[in-house]
């Protein structure tokens, strides 16, 4: 990639200091991702708010998530007994609603105002690819743009 960049005292700033347990900072991520709670309720027993949120912000700017999930679909489908990159699968939309959102539609459909998921599965049902798109994409579209961006991976 390039020259890791030094802080003040010489040290790498893009390595995990030692003080800092690598796999609780990967614990508390996954806390995180599977309690579905905000990062202000992450407890006391895992490394500090400010570390975890360094860490999981460099993971996310080095495709790291993206990464593990395309070795371990791999490794997984090999274990199967089947080719690394499936030949087949499946494309499904879901409307749902998202005031929040910056970017938004309106399903005329289903009367909906709010983002689209589209979800690309192979034929196990392990996810190949997620686009979220403003609800007034159709569906023919939207799965267009995700089985663009699974052919590209």
């Amino acid at each position: 990639m390039g020259a890791d960049r030094a802080d003040a005292t010489g040290r790498s700033a893009d390595r995990v200091p030692a003080s800092v347990n690598a796999r609780e900072v990967l614990n508390a991520i996954h806390y995180l991702a599977r309690a579905g709670c905000g990062w202000r309720m992450l407890p006391n027993d895992f490394p500090s708010l400010q570390t975890v949120y360094w860490h999981f912000r460099r993971f996310v700017r080095r495709f790291l998530f993206h990464t593990i999930h395309d070795m371990v679909l791999v490794l997984d489908r090999e274990i199967q007994g089947r080719e690394a990159s499936p030949t087949g699968g499946v494309v499904d939309s879901q409307s749902v609603k998202a005031p929040g959102a910056k970017v938004r539609g309106y399903d005329v459909g289903k009367k909906i105002a709010g983002c689209k998921r589209h979800i690309a599965v192979d034929t196990d049902r392990r996810l190949l690819m997620l686009n979220l798109t403003p609800a007034d994409i159709s569906d023919s579209t939207g799965a267009q743009l995700v089985l663009d961006a699974v052919r590209k991976r």
